[in-house]
């Protein structure tokens, strides 16, 4: 009898757990379906006209500035995202212009040539390529 009441109890469980994976999963769909045609446009067109390399011409042109630090008080570090080494005084540095997110030269220099967004927020890291998705 113990045995029947357990194998009842789990099978209410999973009926239960499907309820509530039917309800999450309709109301999704239903947001999904419910954003318009609009939006699903614009994104489309971002990413059909979103350039998808860099130049070194390009990369040229980001913005390069030596570290320092603000002030002597100040004791938290910051962190290149690419390498996650601490930005050291004099260490070459390079800031992209959408984001205002800053890497040491060389980690961001690799890392845009193949893939040119921020490595931290998705930013398109080509000032002009960021000036034709509107």
């Amino acid at each position: 009898m113990e045995i029947f009441i357990s194998v009842m109890l789990l099978f209410a469980g999973i009926a239960v757990l499907i309820v509530i994976h039917v309800c999450i999963a309709g109301r999704v769909h239903r947001r999904r379906n419910n954003q318009g045609d609009h939006d699903h446009n614009h994104t489309m067109v971002t990413i059909s006209t979103e350039k998808k390399t860099m130049s070194n011409d390009d990369l040229k042109r980001l913005p390069c500035f030596e570290y320092k630090v603000a002030e002597k008080g100040n004791t938290s570090s910051v962190d290149c995202a690419v390498c996650l080494e601490n930005f050291k005084m004099g260490d070459k540095c390079r800031l992209l212009p959408n984001c205002r997110h800053s890497f040491h030269v060389q980690c961001i220099d690799s890392w845009v040539l193949k893939t040119p967004v921020c490595p931290i927020c998705r930013t398109c890291a080509n000032p002009t390529s960021q000036d034709e998705v509107v």
